[in-house]
Formats: structure tokens, sequence, C-alpha cells
């Protein structure tokens, strides 16, 4: 009895103190203390200067309803940049805009809305999931078979399926009309939280549990870190590669699925701005654009910065064109203090090689 009790002290032990090297790990998180700062001083000065109002109930539901297309579009970027090798996607929003208007276009002409609402709306997320897969597709094709360069490719697949959309619909605004479990999606709220909003935080803790936990997120960290060590190690690299922008395709498409349900329309050039911020929302949670590095949790958190500062400048009336300058600012800071960190850390590690030479 007195060993087991020993035991069972020992095992109480080691989880303590294995809970306590996570909490250490967290609150040594540089990228993440960074964020939560951004997002806490974000909300306390549009508080202060609104007078309270900025933080009320209806202004956050209204914020957090906005994000999940942001999101979605920016954990592609993730992934794509984690693959490194100059990894990036350009053809989210096309692929969501395009994955939209087809789902609608297709549906619409095979389900009543009116007496099939629930039937119309899974039959709309699996045919707009599935042409966000298969431009996801391409783009691994074309990326990992043909080894066309990532941001060169995703730009012309932008171009074609922006190209498509406009085809499709005539370069007008394709509506759905009321659709009552589409509604719910996109406008509607649990406990004070959007449902679209939910969809994406578990859609991100699905991705981070991916990247974090499976097989498949350490050897896609291996190659975007060392692509060259990944294939000694019998890592198939062009499989990864597609089945990592083929993930993009999906995540875009769900991003085309929620801009349906929460405007009940799908137009060609619905976000034009989005590939800048997908991209910023990345560099800004810490990916490196070399690759090997990114943490989900980053990303959502730097997408919440980015949308407080944006609902910022709306409520305080700054012109759309000042919010665009800003974000290009932000990315160019953002990524040039990225590479002097990698650059002063290549230093330090060369130091001891000069010097013994010498």
């Amino acid at each position: 009895m007195g060993l087991y009790v020993a035991a069972r002290l020992v095992v109480a032990d080691h989880s303590h103190e294995q809970e306590v090297v996570r909490m250490r790990k967290a609150l040594s998180d540089g990228q993440l203390n960074f964020l939560l700062a951004i997002n806490f001083l974000v909300l306390i000065c549009a508080a202060v200067l609104s007078s309270g109002q900025f933080v009320n109930p209806y202004n956050l539901q209204s914020m957090a309803s906005q994000m999940p297309e942001l999101g979605l579009l920016g954990l592609g970027v993730t992934l794509a940049m984690i693959s490194g090798s100059g990894g990036i996607d350009l053809s989210g929003i096309a692929l969501a805009n395009l994955a939209a208007i087809v789902g609608i276009m297709l549906v619409s002409r095979i389900v009543d809305t009116n007496t099939s609402p629930f039937l119309f709306t899974c039959a709309l997320i699996i045919t707009t999931l599935a042409v966000g897969i298969l431009g996801g597709m391409l783009n691994g094709l074309l990326i990992s078979r043909i080894k066309l360069t990532p941001i060169l490719c995703t730009l012309g697949t932008q171009l074609l399926f922006t190209g498509l959309a406009v085809v499709l619909s005539n370069g007008s605004a394709i509506r759905m009309g009321y659709v009552g479990p589409m509604d719910v999606i996109g406008n509607d709220t649990v406990a004070g939280v959007p449902i679209d909003f939910a969809v994406f935080v578990a859609i991100a803790a699905f991705t981070g549990a991916i990247l974090r936990f499976s097989p498949f997120g350490l050897r896609l960290l291996l190659i975007g870190t060392n692509a060259k060590a990944a294939r000694y190690a019998g890592i198939a690299e062009e499989r990864m590669l597609f089945t990592t922008y083929t993930l993009c395709g999906a995540l875009a498409a769900m991003a085309g699925a929620i801009i349906v349900a929460r405007n009940s329309a799908a137009k060609w050039d619905y976000g034009s701005s989005y590939v800048l911020i997908a991209i910023l929302i990345a560099v800004m949670a810490g990916v490196r654009p070399e690759g090997g590095s990114g943490r989900v949790i980053c990303v959502v958190f730097s997408m919440m910065a980015l949308q407080f500062l944006s609902s910022t400048f709306n409520f305080f009336g700054f012109s759309n064109y000042f919010r665009d300058c800003a974000w290009g600012l932000l990315l160019l800071l953002f990524l040039a203090s990225s590479r002097l960190r990698v650059g002063n850390l290549s230093f330090r590690r060369a130091r001891p090689g000069i010097s013994l030479q010498r």
C-alpha cells in the first residue's frame, strides 16, 4: 500500500512538473505575448477614445462575425508558408469567390430553397468545398509536380479563378436569396457568440492539432525547415506539398461558404484586399517566409488584432484608403523585422567560426 501511494505521488509530481514546463513555455512565447499585448492595447485605447462604445456587446459580436473569412484565408497562407521554398497562396480569395459562385449556381438548379432549405445548405457547403479542393489540387499539382514557383503559380491561378468567376457570373453578383440554415450560420449567435466565429475556432483548433500532433504536421515543419534533410529522412516532399495546397483550397472554400452565409450572395471581386491582409495575418503571427515555423494560435490572435484595428479605423471614420495603406506599411515592417531577427541570429552563429579561422 505504501509503494502504491508513493508511486501515485511520484506520478502526480511528474505531471505537475510537466504542467509547469508547459506554462513556462507558453509565457516565454514572445510572439504570442506580443500579439496578446497588441489586442489588449487596441481594445483599451479604442474603448477609452469611444467612451466605452467600442466594446459594447453588439460591436464585439459584429467584429467576431467578420473574422472567419480572413482567418480561414490566413490559415491557408500560413500552411503554404510553413512548407518553405517560398511557399505562399495568393489564390485564396479568388478560389473562395469561385467556389461560392459555382455552389450557388449549381445547387440552386438542383434543390429548391423553399421546400428543402436544409438539403440546400448541405449541398451548397459540399459543392463549395469540392470546388475549393479541386482548386487546391491544381495549385498542388503545378507546384509539387511541375515545380512552378509558388508565388507565380498561385498568382496565375488567382487570375484563372477570377476569370472563371467573371465568365460564370457575367461580372455581376449571384444572389442566393434567404435560406434559413445558411442565414443561421452566417448571422445568428449561440450564447452571444456568432456561429460563424465558432465554426472558425473549431477549424482553427483542428488545423492546430494537425500541425502539432500529427505526423503530417511534423513532416511539414521539417520540409519547411530543411527540405534536403526531409528528403534524406524519406519524406515524400511532392506528396506533402500537394496535400498542403489541397488543404489551402479547402480552407478557401470554407471561407467562400461563410461569405455566402453572411451575404446571401457571391461576387467575383469580393474581398479584393484580402490577399494582402491574409499574408499580413500570417507574417504578424510569426510565420517566417523561409518556412518551418508557425503556430495557429498566433494566427488567430493576429487576425483578431487586425480586425480590432480595422474596426477602430471604421469606428472613427478613417478612409478605407488609409486602412489599406496601413496594412501595407505593417506588412513591410513585420517582414523587415523578421529578416533582421534571422540575420542577427545567423551572424551570432557565424562569429565563433570566423574567430577560429583567424
